[in-house]
């Protein structure tokens, strides 16, 4: 055994504000909180939507890691999110809703639904709490009071702030841009291109299936305005970490900011203090996924989702691994080749870790925390742990820390149960779920297949006996009409077969 004392590298990570990778520690000592955005429930999430989910979920796995405890709020935003991310076109529930001829509380709670399995499959541990922005719609009201009189103005079709009433509006982005916030469609009487609506008020003669009075008319809240008020509500201002989508950093948060910048103002009273106040002092973002066709987008149709993956045979787990085969900030490119690496690549995890569990057989192993393993790891072991906090320390570097997971499985002349332990504390930051998945859960049959797993089994016994019989051309033809259906024949595995992927 080895006591690896000075087996805790210091956490560093980066911050949109400063552009530079900083270290961090939790305002509350041992304590972080977290806030992140979450989906806006018109439709199913794409799997590049779904990418801020595991790096969130990669985010907080390594503060556990570190040894903090962790509250975590994900919102629903199911009122206020326009067609356009700034201030142009429909609301996109109503727009929804309309389409769909439904009730927009109907698709509100499906594509909820739908998003949250979509977590559960990813093995995406479920915030501390989920809170939704219709539940919050008189605490926004109360806000947008408090802030109105001084930075404020209205217009016909609702409350805009005017983004010149507080310091460094759009520093998050790199400075403000009213070229870029010009190109945005002009709403009537606005400021400044960059100002942006607190309310909108319900258009003359139409009647929306979500409205509310308020001071300013019957109508819904800004979209920008939900993630300043339950942040505040649940966490409290200034609070640790905000996340999400590199596409916020341009405007939404930028928003968000200068709101938590004018309600600290009114609370406080202050004016000198108001420069430095973001209501988060660490503001993370996830880089694109992107397609061969550039970042994918709803917009566009035809998008991937999870389901669609599932559907063609992919056990989402291989998606979550595909995700951390890339560092969060850098763009990631899917397609079907790499997600099949990705594919192979969890069996071998997973084939590895089923081999150590059938070696001890009977031993019981755990998932620790760090400062366990300082003191009871087989001396061979230090060096993967010492690499590996060091990995995830450095901005939650995962491309660096998942081969140190594989060199784990393969090492030789070490104690079993100490090397599951490793594992097991690798999983438990990486998210795998490999002391629990087995090779069998990852053949899943595509939804369009043209044959029946029961189908597959006779044909491959009417394989296995003409190799016995030597009869090797009725073999290789049964693998290639087997092949040709979507079935990859995979000779010396008790599983004997899997399938293809046929992604595009």
């Amino acid at each position: 055994m080895s006591d690896a004392k000075h087996i805790d590298a210091p956490l560093r990570l980066f911050n949109s504000l400063t552009r530079a990778v900083d270290p961090f520690a939790p305002i509350d000592p041992g304590h972080a909180r977290v806030y992140s955005c979450g989906p806006t429930v018109y439709n199913y999430a794409h799997i590049g939507n779904l990418r801020a989910y595991v790096f969130v979920d990669t985010l907080r796995r390594t503060l556990l890691w570190k040894g903090l405890d962790v509250t975590q709020i994900i919102n629903i935003t199911d009122v206020g999110h326009l067609t356009s991310d700034a201030d142009a076109g429909d609301d996109k529930m109503e727009a929804a809703a309309r389409a769909s001829a439904k009730s927009i509380w109907d698709i509100a709670a499906h594509y909820t639904d739908a998003f949250k399995a979509n977590i559960a499959a990813l093995n995406i541990m479920a915030p501390t709490e989920w809170t939704v922005a219709t539940d919050y719609v008189p605490q926004m009201i109360a806000f947008a009071e408090k802030i109105a009189a001084t930075h404020c103005y209205q217009l016909d079709s609702g409350l805009y702030f005017d983004s010149f009433t507080v310091p460094d509006y759009g520093a998050l982005a790199g400075g403000r841009d009213d070229a870029a916030h010009a190109r945005i469609d002009p709403v009537a009487g606005k400021r400044n291109p960059s100002d942006f609506a607190i309310w909108r008020k319900s258009p003359p003669g139409e009647q929306r299936q979500m409205e509310w009075d308020s001071p300013w008319g019957k109508g819904a809240p800004g979209w920008h305005l939900e993630c300043s008020v339950m942040s505040l509500d649940r966490l409290g201002h200034p609070f640790d970490i905000h996340t999400g989508g590199i596409d916020h950093r341009e405007i939404h948060h930028p928003n968000e900011i200068a709101q938590n910048q004018a309600y600290h103002q009114a609370y406080c009273g202050c004016t000198d203090a108001v420069s430095g106040f973001t209501g988060a002092r660490w503001w993370m973002h996830n880089n694109f996924l992107v397609d061969r066709q550039g970042k994918m987008s709803k917009s566009k149709g035809g998008f991937t989702t999870l389901f669609s993956l599932i559907d063609a045979g992919v056990h989402p787990i291989a998606y979550r691994l595909l995700c951390l085969g890339a560092h969060y900030r850098s763009e990631l490119e899917f397609s079907a080749h790499g997600l099949a690496g990705a594919l192979t690549r969890l069996k071998r995890l997973i084939m590895g870790v089923e081999g150590l569990k059938a070696r001890a057989e009977g031993v019981t192993w755990q998932s620790p925390r760090l400062d366990y393993l300082r003191a009871n790891l087989h001396p061979k072991l230090i060096p993967l742990l010492e690499q590996f906090d060091a990995a995830l320390s450095d901005d939650l570097m995962t491309p660096r820390a998942m081969p140190l997971l594989e060199e784990a499985i393969a090492l030789k002349k070490v104690p079993v149960d100490e090397k599951l332990c490793l594992i097991a504390a690798f999983d438990q930051a990486l998210g795998f779920d490999l002391l629990t998945l087995t090779r069998a859960d990852l053949r899943i049959t595509p939804k369009d297949a043209q044959i029946a797993p029961d189908e597959i089994e006779a044909e491959l016994d009417r394989r296995t006996s003409a190799r016995a019989d030597k009869d090797f051309a009725a073999s290789d033809a049964i693998r290639d009409a087997l092949i040709a259906r979507g079935v990859e024949v995979m000779d010396g595995d008790p599983l004997r077969w899997d399938w293809r992927l046929a992604l595009g």
